[in-house]
């Protein structure tokens, strides 16, 4: 059974940084894409970032580009998210997903999902 848990978030203040990682279990990790998500109250879920399974290609949504950073520890079966120059509107949950191989920006095509982590940003 594949679980994937998500830890690290927590209240933040504005231009502060926080680093968020993704622990998978029951998958052969090395072979998978992973994916960052958010969901904002009232707002829909988007695309934070992803990178595939050798870290060649790593993508970002363009509001987050030169402040996040995705990488992946394959010995710990572990993704990071490491957010940096926080701000209000990046208060959401955070959900880390899976995929075979490469990365999509595309949330239905990930197999696997975490619980999500709150992350708040206060002003």
């Amino acid at each position: 059974q594949v679980h994937l848990v998500e830890s690290g978030g927590g209240l933040v203040q504005a231009g502060g940084s926080l680093r968020l990682s993704c622990t998978a279990s029951g998958v052969s990790f090395s072979n998978f894409a992973m994916g960052w998500f958010r969901q904002a109250p009232g707002k829909e879920r988007e695309f934070v970032g992803s990178i595939n399974w050798t870290a060649s290609s790593l993508y970002y949504q363009h509001s987050v580009k030169g402040r996040f950073t995705i990488s992946r520890d394959n010995a710990k079966n572990t993704v990071y998210l490491q957010m940096n120059s926080l701000k209000p509107e990046d208060t959401a949950v955070y959900y880390c997903a899976a995929r075979p191989w490469s990365g999509s920006s595309y949330g239905h095509e990930y197999d696997y999902w975490g619980q999500g982590t709150q992350v708040t940003v206060s002003s």
